[in-house]
């Protein structure tokens, strides 16, 4: 009798698992067939439920985020923040910068540190002004034990004269060098080949660039703006 009402318990809990399944995939799908029928312009990049807010998170490629009711009937555009005690935390900005971290150090530009103890992720343009002045600090932050990763943001944007710079750097034989002498003010051999820069830029609009550098930091603190070496250092807490 016991092996019966555990094995009834079970099936029982497999049963509510299988439903509460079922009911999230019915409420994604209204979701997207709603957000489909109302803004039939924008392609759906992706679609996921928030626990906390009980809303689905749905990004637009190219547009805004959605946060939209499991019925589908209601959406609001715009930023979701948490109020956690006496803060409140952009929930939105905080996901869209964790992309950073998911990207492959192989599309970015990378001057490792030897004793690594943290990294920063910077959106560059080769003639800015204030890029040059943290790139000449590089050797002193990888002393300090953090490794800077490049990401490529060209501010007057994609065919710009800064744009074909940046890809003939990503593209050359050895793009630490060539970035060096970019910021350097160096004449840059033109290279042409499948490169992430258009990609770079367009991820800098979306997590908010708006200037250069950017620094994102590894949990996912964005600083817009220069700071010296010993400053950047002291606020990773090294």
């Amino acid at each position: 009798m016991k092996r019966f009402f555990c094995s009834l318990s079970r099936s029982s809990a497999i049963t509510v698992l299988l439903s509460l399944s079922c009911a999230v995939f019915a409420d994604q799908s209204a979701v997207l067939s709603a957000v489909q029928m109302a803004l039939p312009q924008y392609e759906v990049e992706s679609a996921e439920l928030h626990e906390g807010a009980g809303l689905y998170v749905v990004v637009l490629k190219n547009g805004p985020t959605l946060h939209v009711t499991q019925d589908g009937k209601y959406f609001v555009a715009g930023d979701l923040y948490r109020i956690d005690k006496n803060a409140i935390e952009n929930e939105t900005e905080k996901a869209k910068l964790a992309k950073i971290e998911t990207l492959p150090e192989s599309q970015m530009i990378v001057y490792k540190a030897k004793d690594e103890k943290a990294h920063i992720t910077v959106f560059t343009d080769v003639d800015c002004g204030y890029c040059r002045m943290l790139h000449k600090e590089v050797p002193k932050l990888n002393e300090a034990g953090v490794t800077v990763r490049y990401l490529a943001y060209p501010r007057a944007g994609i065919g710009s004269e800064a744009y074909t710079k940046m890809v003939s750097i990503w593209c050359s034989a050895d793009p630490k060098e060539w970035l060096t002498q970019a910021k350097l003010g160096a004449e840059i051999p033109e290279n042409k080949c499948v490169n992430p820069v258009a990609d770079q830029y367009k991820l800098g609009n979306e997590v908010g660039v708006r200037g250069t550098p950017s620094i994102v930091l590894g949990n996912g603190e964005f600083l817009p703006g220069y700071l010296p070496a010993a400053e950047l250092v002291k606020h990773l807490g090294l």
